[in-house]
């Protein structure tokens, strides 16, 4: 049996940087994984690929519908799905291979295959070349999460797909149906409603991107819908049937039944915590209700020496939690101060324009009775926004109405996952809406628009009325 001070199941962002982390503070790592590539669903099925896609299918509406605007003469333009898609695959397999290359760099053992617990201290990996076991002081269970699928309506990868399968057609479908208003399913469907695809968006709540302010989603779905999407909100999926062999999905809404016919649905409903197969139980590894692992503030498990951490624990499902769990929990088991404050976690939409929040918006802090002052600024007076032909959206941010700190912010806009970080950072060291407001920010940019939305909290806006 091989042995490890520290052994991560899962090559993930929160797995692989864990893994890096540990490695960077002189321990002795395993990292393992079930794909032949590391980067987990992020590298490869997820973040990444939909972000290429999305990257690839602004230049087409650009040039095929705005570069005349810009004094730039074109012939006619259409999308090369197979070009597209191979420029994704080669993103991919250069992020990947970064990240193998960095494994062999920190000396981090890469293990492939599937692993499952046999007891507190060691579990078994089974792969291609047969079976391995590994024992470790300390496992971190890193396995991520897996799309949720309906129970009425189960992924075939053909008609009922998954966004694993969404970054993959092989062809522009000529109608999508998209099942979940959240950042997943608007994303990919803007990349296909962009290539040509009649795109509907059906979501039970009664807005899209729920987690996000009224003022926000209203902007947002109005340049959604300008953009050609199809939004049904409060809408209530019930099945799906076959009608002259075409796929429809059967809704209701205020008693009323609908269907949406659509060549392709793609079920983006959210996602579940991975443990299948894990023999957690062998482990002596809690569950909670909802199956995800249950840990403590230091994110260790009920079975001492096992940690876990990224989608598989409370908390929201993003990349960048992961990462930061990873780190905190190397550092833990180092003996090193690890840290992470869990409250400020940005989370993004990257449609165009994109959406970005974090901290406590301004509905929730009005909903928990808090009193605070909210600084908003459109990029509609924005010099570099006009510039760019990018006016759609504004900064918002909320302050204690009493110490002036930023509680957090919205952002919709073009960048607004870059300019978000911004105002994170502010926070993270106890930041006013005066400090934001008096930072010097280089001008034309878009970040001036976050200064002016700072300043507009106390009404000292210098480019508002």
């Amino acid at each position: 049996m091989d042995t490890y001070d520290v052994a991560v199941v899962g090559a993930g962002p929160g797995g692989y940087v864990c893994a890096f982390r540990a490695a960077q503070l002189g321990l002795k790592v395993a990292l393992i994984e079930k794909r032949p590539t590391l980067g987990g669903t992020c590298l490869n099925v997820g973040c990444i690929p939909s972000k290429a896609l999305l990257h690839s299918s602004e230049q087409l509406v650009f040039t095929r519908d705005h570069a005349a605007d810009h004094g730039i003469k074109t012939g006619p333009v259409t999308a090369d799905i197979a070009g597209l898609m191979r420029r994704k695959d080669a993103v991919v397999t250069k992020l990947v291979g970064g990240v193998a290359a960095l494994a062999k760099a920190r000396k981090v053992t890469v293990i492939t295959g599937s692993a499952s617990f046999t007891s507190a201290t060691s579990l078994t990996v089974t792969g291609a070349a047969g079976q391995t076991v590994i024992g470790a002081k300390n496992f971190v269970i890193a396995t991520g999460s897996a799309p949720v699928e309906l129970p009425f309506m189960k992924f075939d990868g053909k008609t009922v797909v998954s966004s694993d399968d969404a970054i993959a057609f092989a062809s522009v479908p000529t109608s999508l149906v998209v099942v979940g208003g959240g950042a997943i399913g608007l994303e990919l469907g803007s990349v296909w409603s962009r290539l040509g695809s009649a795109v509907t968006v059906v979501e039970f709540l009664p807005k899209i991107a729920a987690s996000y302010d009224d003022d926000i989603v209203r902007t947002f779905t109005r340049v959604l819908q300008k953009q050609g999407l199809r939004i049904e909100t409060g809408t209530k999926v019930t099945g799906l049937k076959t009608d002259g062999g075409k796929s429809v999905l059967l809704a209701e809404k205020d008693g009323k039944g609908l269907e949406f016919p659509g060549e392709k649905i793609l079920v983006a409903v959210g996602r579940r915590p991975f443990t299948d197969g894990l023999g957690l139980d062998k482990a002596g590894v809690v569950l909670d209700e909802k199956r995800r692992v249950k840990v403590d503030a230091r994110l260790r498990t009920s079975s001492p020496g096992i940690w876990a951490i990224g989608d598989v624990v409370a908390g929201p499902m993003l990349a960048h939690k992961a990462e930061e769990d990873g780190v905190a929990v190397a550092e833990w088991i180092a003996g090193k101060a690890g840290h992470v404050n869990w409250d400020l976690v940005p989370a993004i939409v990257y449609t165009d324009p994109e959406v970005a929040s974090f901290g406590i918006g301004e509905d929730a802090a009005k909903a928990k009775g808090l009193s605070v002052n909210v600084g908003r600024f459109n990029f509609a007076a924005n010099g570099r926004a006009i510039a760019s032909d990018a006016t759609d959206g504004f900064v918002k941010v909320i302050a204690d109405a009493k110490t002036d700190r930023i509680l957090g912010a919205q952002i919709i806009g073009k960048g607004a996952g870059e300019l978000i970080s911004e105002v994170v950072t502010h926070m993270e060291y106890g930041g006013s809406a005066e400090d934001l407001g008096r930072t010097i920010h280089a001008h034309p940019t878009f970040s001036e628009a976050v200064k002016e939305a700072g300043l507009a909290v106390s009404k000292s806006a210098i480019h508002a009325i």
